[in-house]
């Protein structure tokens, strides 16, 4: 059985999880989420333990083939993911390191001064927030993938450099610094 598969993803109290068809929906106080699902995959939805608020969703499988095991995994991911976007949100935190190297928004404009010849306008899609202040940028919305991948994108504009730290990089990221030239004859 898959590991993450059989944990049973907790559902706050205020957020709705429904399956119709093969979409499940989930809302929350924070938006509405939709994923389509194979129908090999099973949820079923019960009240949780003696003492806890909220309900449990129970994720399995109908058989034990090698593409059903790995949907069982990624749907009970992705329900958690859901589940954890319209309750609390994701948020990823972009650094800028470099003298001149700095992020401003600009209506549903990101702009970005790093260096290059002209500033480069990253712009913001319908349903993410961006905040630039100082040398920190952060990204944040209720889709996981889309919070992500938005993040991703800014930081392959300028990714850190290993000699001296300049660039992008998330928050919690270690650069590997290089020792660098000698000049020793």
């Amino acid at each position: 059985m898959s590991r993450i598969g059989k944990i049973p993803v907790k559902v706050p109290a205020g957020v709705k999880v429904s399956f119709a068809g093969e979409v499940m929906t989930v809302e929350g106080p924070k938006g509405k989420l939709t994923q389509k699902y194979n129908p090999v995959i099973e949820f079923v939805l019960k009240a949780g333990e003696a003492g806890e608020k909220g309900e449990e969703i129970i994720v399995s499988r109908v058989n034990d083939e090698k593409q059903t095991k790995a949907y069982h995994g990624l749907y009970r991911s992705l329900l958690n993911n859901m589940v954890t976007g319209v309750s609390s949100g994701f948020n990823r935190v972009l650094v800028i390191t470099g003298v001149g190297y700095r992020a401003e928004v600009q209506g549903n404009l990101l702009v970005l001064s790093l260096g290059y010849s002209s500033d480069i306008y990253v712009g913001i899609p319908e349903g993410l927030t961006v905040t630039a202040e100082g040398g920190r940028v952060s990204v944040s919305g209720i889709d996981k993938q889309r919070v992500g991948e938005l993040a991703s994108q800014i930081r392959k504009l300028r990714p850190p450099e290993p000699y001296k730290g300049k660039g992008i990089r998330y928050e919690n990221e270690q650069i590997r610094r290089k020792v660098g030239k000698s000049g020793v004859k």
